[in-house]
């Protein structure tokens, strides 16, 4: 069966919604012009307002409920998963109007920011699943992450017996790079996919300056040594690009969940704050 995204779902069916809703949205924003001048407080002002909360509220409910789609079929989570994005993305014409373009220093325009943080997020968290599984595939293969780290440690050990025939200077470099070389680290550096300071790339370099002063066959057991550890910086740079790709899939969550958190507290406040001063 031929795969469908979530974007072109149902022959891109909530796409057309959402074209349809924000068309109207529109239409009726330029349509009627309260004698006052347009503003949240006007009775259509209200009637966006009152569809954008609603449509966040049924939004953040999808995750919620998410779960229980998982359970149904693939396609029922894939149309709601579809509705989500493009319902999702009319927020920002119906908050926009709904403000009639008027920000300030207050709770309603934090509530309207924090929209648009869980929207752009949103957004990114769609590239990536469309974008970075298919890249995992192509970066491993066949391999997983574990079967590439345990061949990194055979490589070391296979460094490390070759090199007892060289001087004690490349047998500290071998040594170094086996006990040294660290995959993963902080948050950037995970996203980055790169270590700067990685032992095993310096115990390479090294090893290619120091072999040329080597004849016969310690030139031979350093080329050795050196091809061993040229294998072992592919697959860390295999291992290092799977840990981005991940982090690149988690990063969006850390701001979606939070900013959508956030959102509800400062939607209540907005609408209460409304309500007080009505």
């Amino acid at each position: 069966m031929r795969h469908v995204s979530l974007l072109a779902y149902g022959n891109y069916r909530f796409a057309k919604v959402a074209l349809a809703v924000v068309a109207l949205t529109i239409a009726g924003y330029w349509w009627y012009v309260p004698p006052a001048g347009r503003s949240g407080g006007t009775w259509a002002g209200y009637t966006l307002g009152t569809i954008g909360a609603l449509l966040i509220l049924w939004l953040l409910w999808f995750g919620v409920r998410k779960r229980r789609y998982a359970t149904g079929t693939a396609t029922t989570l894939l149309a709601w998963l579809s509705a989500h994005v493009y319902l999702g993305a009319t927020l920002i014409v119906i908050a926009t109007l709904h403000a009639a373009f008027q920000v300030g220093w207050n709770v309603h325009t934090l509530a309207y920011a924090l929209m648009l943080l869980v929207i752009f997020s949103g957004f990114y968290g769609v590239y990536v699943y469309l974008i970075v599984p298919r890249k995992v595939t192509d970066n491993l293969g066949e391999e997983t992450r574990n079967s590439l780290l345990l061949q990194i440690a055979d490589l070391d050990k296979q460094a490390r017996e070759l090199a007892l025939g060289l001087p004690d200077t490349f047998n500290r470099l071998v040594l170094t790079a086996a006990q040294e070389t660290r995959v993963g680290g902080s948050w950037l550096r995970q996203l980055s996919g790169r270590d700067p300071d990685c032992a095993t790339t310096v115990a390479v370099e090294r090893l290619q300056a120091l072999g040329k002063a080597l004849r016969g066959d310690e030139a031979r057991l350093n080329q050795q040594v050196y091809t061993v550890l040229l294998r072992k910086q592919e697959m860390l740079a295999k291992v290092r690009r799977d840990i981005a790709f991940k982090a690149r899939l988690d990063l969006w969550l850390y701001l979606h969940v939070p900013a959508s958190v956030a959102l509800v507290g400062a939607l209540t406040a907005h609408v209460l704050s409304v309500f007080y001063y009505w």
